[in-house]
């Protein structure tokens, strides 16, 4: 009997133990559940977070230089606005004094009561430039500089197409006093909106008439005052 006794003990001590191992590993289900619930949550707050990153950026490039990213996009339409930007107003840059060829020749008509020399620009740059109305005309003579003023004609800009010239005059007094006069030694033209200057000789006569000195006797006229040539 005591026997039977310590068997039915035996069994219900194996039982309780069965018991709670099933309620250990219920409990670590239980206990894990939240665990892998959690990866989805993860999961889910990584997946949401990337596009935010990715609208970071964009918003990053767009703040720190919006203009220079529409302009180098990879579609390649921003460079393309960009190109027509520059160039779609059509305007040609001023034309430099190395880009010209400057030369100068007596124009002077039998008859004329003033001398006249003509001043010769031709574009020799590798575009189209733009001469606005005057050029600067000095005359080195042997009692100094002498600068000539403007006629006061307005014709607006001028185009000067690559490869081709255009002309304006210099008008002077003939010395017909039977004097010596003042002798010209040298023409110096600064073509419009430059400050460099081309020192050419005079090809005008080798004097100007003694003046009061009241007012300038040069005068010049506005760029294509004595036609044009190719």
């Amino acid at each position: 009997m005591r026997v039977h006794q310590l068997t039915f003990v035996a069994l219900a001590v194996a039982a309780g133990l069965s018991l709670t191992a099933c309620q250990n590993g219920e409990d670590g289900t239980a206990q894990g559940g939240p665990s892998s619930a959690s990866t989805p949550s993860a999961a889910s707050s990584s997946s949401s977070s990337s596009p935010s990153g990715g609208g970071s950026s964009a918003g990053s490039s767009d703040g720190n230089g919006g203009t220079a990213t529409a302009g180098t996009g990879s579609d390649g339409k921003g460079t393309a606005a960009g190109a027509a930007a520059s160039t779609g107003s059509g305007k040609a840059g001023r034309c430099r004094t190395d880009d010209l060829e400057i030369t100068a020749i007596d124009s002077t008509i039998g008859g004329d009561t003033e001398g006249t020399v003509a001043v010769r620009l031709k574009n020799r740059g590798g575009k189209d430039c733009t001469l606005s109305e005057y050029a600067g005309v000095d005359l080195r003579t042997s009692a100094g500089s002498l600068s000539a003023q403007r006629t006061g004609e307005h014709p607006g800009p001028t185009v000067l197409k690559k490869g081709t010239a255009v002309s304006f005059g210099v008008n002077y007094p003939l010395n017909t006093t039977g004097g010596s006069g003042v002798r010209v030694t040298g023409l110096v033209v600064t073509p419009p909106d430059e400050t460099k200057a081309v020192t050419l000789a005079w090809p005008g006569a080798a004097t100007l008439p003694v003046t009061d000195g009241t007012g300038s006797p040069i005068k010049v006229g506005p760029i294509g005052s004595a036609g044009q040539g190719g």
